[in-house]
Order: C-alpha cells, then sequence, then structure tokens
C-alpha cells in the first residue's frame, strides 16, 4: 500500500486521548483520520478495488466517501470560495444524500476502477491539509463545527464498515488471507459453568430510554422518553460458538417450528448451516476470521448471525431476544467496564472473562427483536444531513453495543445500529433474556 504511516509495525495507534471527546476538534480529526490510516496499511491495492457484494463497498470507495463528506459538508460551507478537488468526485462518492444531487448506484461501486487508489489517497491528502489549516486557523462556525463532529462520527463508522466490507471480501478468496495477525484465544471450556446462571432480574415499571447528558449523539437517539417494562431477567453473558453448535446439532437449522417464516426461506433459499464463515474440514468446524482461519472458538461469542437465526436460537434455548428498552435499561444500570474494541487490534471477539459482570457494550453487535423507528419527537434536521437516519426507520431491526471492530470512543449505551434482518456479515451475536 502507498500510505505512509508511523504504525507500519503493526501496534495500535496511540489514540485514546486523540479520539476522546476532551481533545479538541484538531486533536480528533487526526486521530480517527489517523486511525483510517492504520487500518489500511496492511492492504494492497489490488485489495481496495473489489466489491464481493452488493450490501458492501470496496475500501478505496471507503476512503474516498469519507473525504467527500468533509469536503462536502465542511470545507463547501466554511470556504465557498476554493474550488472542489474534482467535480466528477461529488458523483462518484456521495452515497444516499438526495439533496446533494445524483450518484453513482452501489451496487457498481467495484466498477469504479479510476480514479485509482494512489489517486484517492492524494485526494484525502489534499483534504485533510484544508481541513487542518481550517481547524487551526481558529475561524470554524458553530454550524461548522457541528457538521465536523458528524463527520468524525461519520469516519468512525466506516471505519468498521471497511473491516466488516474487507472480511466478507477476503473470505471469498480461497487464499484465506490474513489481514492482520492476533493473539489466539484459549479455549478454557465447550460449555462455561456460567452460561446459564450469569442472569440479572431487573424490575419492571415506567424506564427511561434515548440519549440524556452532553456530548455528542445521532438524532435517532433523541429524545429521552418513558416506556413501560415487565420485570426481566437479562444473560449478562454473550451467546457462545460452542452453545451455538449445540444448537445447530440438535437440527436448528432443519426445524422449520423454530423459525419465523422469513427466515425459513432465507434457510432452505440460501442452505444455511451454520453462521456466516464456519465451514467444516474434516469433521472439525473453522471459521474465518480477519487473522485467517482457524477453528471455531466454542467459548468466544458466536458472530456473524443474522436477526432471524438469532431468534431461532433463542427460541431453541427456551429465551428471548430483548427488546431495545430492556438492554438500554439494562446497559445504563451496569458498570460497562471493560468490553473490546478496534482500538484493541483483537479483529475477532474474544471469550468474556470470568468474574464480575461484564460489559454490555463491545465484541459483538447484539440482536434486540425491536423495529427501528422514530422516538417520540424525533426531529429530522433540515438539509441533507436531515437525511442520515430517518429515511431508513423501515423494514430494519436495531442492534445494540458495538462490536470488535468499532472504536471505543464511538460507542454508548444509547447507540442505535440497524441492519435488515437476514443481514449477517457485521459482527453481530446474540443476548437472551427471558421473562423474571
Amino acid at each position: 500500500m502507498t500510505i505512509t504511516t508511523q504504525h507500519a509495525r503493526g501496534e495500535a495507534p496511540p489514540l485514546a486521548s486523540l479520539s476522546s471527546p476532551e481533545a479538541d476538534l484538531l486533536e480528533r480529526y487526526r486521530g480517527v483520520r489517523g486511525l483510517t490510516r492504520w487500518l489500511v496499511e496492511p492492504l494492497r491495492p489490488e485489495d481496495c478495488v473489489v466489491q464481493s457484494m452488493p450490501d458492501a463497498s470496496p475500501v478505496k470507495w471507503h476512503l474516498a466517501h469519507t473525504t467527500w463528506f468533509f469536503e462536502e459538508f465542511v470545507l463547501a460551507l466554511e470556504r465557498p470560495d476554493e474550488p472542489a478537488h474534482d467535480e466528477a468526485f461529488r458523483y462518484l462518492f456521495n452515497s444516499y444524500y438526495n439533496a446533494v444531487g445524483e450518484r453513482h448506484p452501489r451496487p457498481l461501486r467495484g466498477m469504479i476502477t479510476r480514479p485509482t487508489v494512489d489517486e484517492v489517497l492524494d485526494y484525502r491528502l489534499a483534504v485533510d491539509q484544508r481541513m487542518e489549516h481550517l481547524l487551526a486557523s481558529g475561524g470554524l462556525s458553530d454550524e461548522g463545527a457541528a457538521r465536523v463532529e458528524i463527520g468524525l462520527q461519520h469516519e468512525q463508522q466506516h471505519q468498521e464498515l471497511m473491516l466488516t466490507d474487507l472480511k466478507h471480501l477476503l473470505a471469498c478468496n480461497p487464499l484465506r488471507p490474513v489481514y492482520r495477525e492476533a493473539e489466539e484465544a484459549q479455549r478454557v471450556d465447550d460449555n462455561p459453568p456460567w452460561f446459564d446462571e450469569d442472569r440479572r432480574v431487573f424490575d419492571g415499571g415506567v424506564v427511561e430510554i434515548g440519549f440524556a447528558g452532553d456530548g455528542f449523539c445521532f438524532d435517532n437517539e433523541l429524545g429521552r422518553h418513558r416506556q413501560f417494562v415487565e420485570a426481566y431477567a437479562l444473560d449478562t453473558r454473550l451467546v457462545t460458538s460452542g452453545r451455538f453448535r449445540e444448537f445447530m446439532e440438535d437440527g436448528g437449522y432443519t426445524t422449520a417450528s423454530l423459525w419465523l417464516a422469513d427466515g425459513w426461506d432465507r434457510v432452505r433459499q440460501e442452505d444455511w448451516r451454520a453462521p456466516l464463515y464456519w465451514r467444516q474440514v474434516e469433521g472439525e468446524w473453522r471459521e474465518f476470521t480477519l487473522s485467517g482461519e482457524r477453528p471455531v472458538d466454542l467459548d468466544a461469542p458466536v458472530t456473524h448471525v443474522s436477526y432471524y437465526e438469532a431468534d431461532a436460537f433463542a427460541r431453541w434455548a427456551g429465551r428471548r431476544l430483548p427488546t431495545e428498552v430492556e438492554w438500554e435499561h439494562a446497559a445504563e444500570s451496569l458498570e460497562n467496564d471493560g468490553g473490546q474494541f478496534v482500538e484493541d487490534g483483537c479483529w475477532h471477539p474474544l471469550p468474556e472473562e470470568e468474574g464480575p459482570t461484564p460489559s454490555l457494550l463491545g465484541r459483538v453487535w447484539q440482536w434486540t427483536r425491536s423495529a427501528y423507528g422514530a422516538y417520540p419527537g424525533f426531529q429530522e434536521a433540515e438539509g441533507a444531513l436531515g437525511e442520515y437516519n430517518g429515511k431508513f426507520m423501515c423494514n430494519t431491526i436495531v442492534l445494540r453495543g458495538g462490536s470488535c471492530a468499532t472504536s471505543r470512543s464511538h460507542i454508548r449505551t444509547s447507540y442505535r445500529n440497524f441492519f435488515a434482518p437476514h443481514s449477517r456479515w457485521q459482527f453481530s451475536g446474540i443476548r437472551l433474556v427471558g421473562n423474571a
């Protein structure tokens, strides 16, 4: 790759302070953009140009789109007399902002062989220089500062998408290439004794959810509101691959009564037999990770399962998936220390530690049973940035918690992710609840 980075040896960059809310915008800008450079440092140009499926985008496109965001929404506002780097980029690297103009179809992003990877990197460098000059000048408007913050949060989302999209691409390669090496987790027990015991009961009643306090949040986390919940018992541990293998061996993928109708159709149409990236080799289940293929770690949280698979497993286990109200209510009452995030450089969810209640944040996104919709009082912003979340509030399911590909400074207990129920290529896993 032609990216120059001070982190060429592969250790995670020191971003704890640079990307923290306490750092100023210039520091945070350098930190977030620097993490993107570090994430793509091991790649070759050929890794960056291929699109493995319509839901994924080439790494090159992610690099250009996140740069386009700052040029389109910040520099155009604050420096309107400066010419665009390349007018064609406004079309090529727009994602879904209708108010900005036409854009290249998403399923065809892999056809954009020009500009080259080097030209996209030059684009990033040019915009970074303009942005750093702007941020260092002290003349940023309040609206401009708000847009920079959204741009940084937006880039952190795309950092995660780069990893999940890249993983899908590399998994399509019969050579099973390694993105980055990671330490092998130690397997201790196929069925940890705390799996069915480590639950916490929460009293029912009227609870509040939604973002509260200072700092950044997305509009879909507003406004904070009250909802009633019955008492419930939440598993403080994630479902492990070992438990999910039991579901498989007990006919989980062949028992229609466990599945929602749409899910059962997917099982038959796409011949689902295991989580995405699992395959059997001489009787052993192996799993493709960003660190290459290896035996399935039975103690690690199961990941890359769809909502349909999560729901079917919950029925098999005699439990259910939490609502997002239950999940957030529980998360707000816990310490949520620890967890596992992209800065840890593990590239795959590790087993949860024994002992005190672990964090509900990190390792894998957790499917809820809640449809993604607007909170009471939800208000879309005016203009193109108002298209960020509201237009997707249909036919998707909420996930909570973040994953090993999420930045630690990006996630919070009120954060709402959303995907179609059949989606499997994200680091999505399972946490169960039951009635108290």
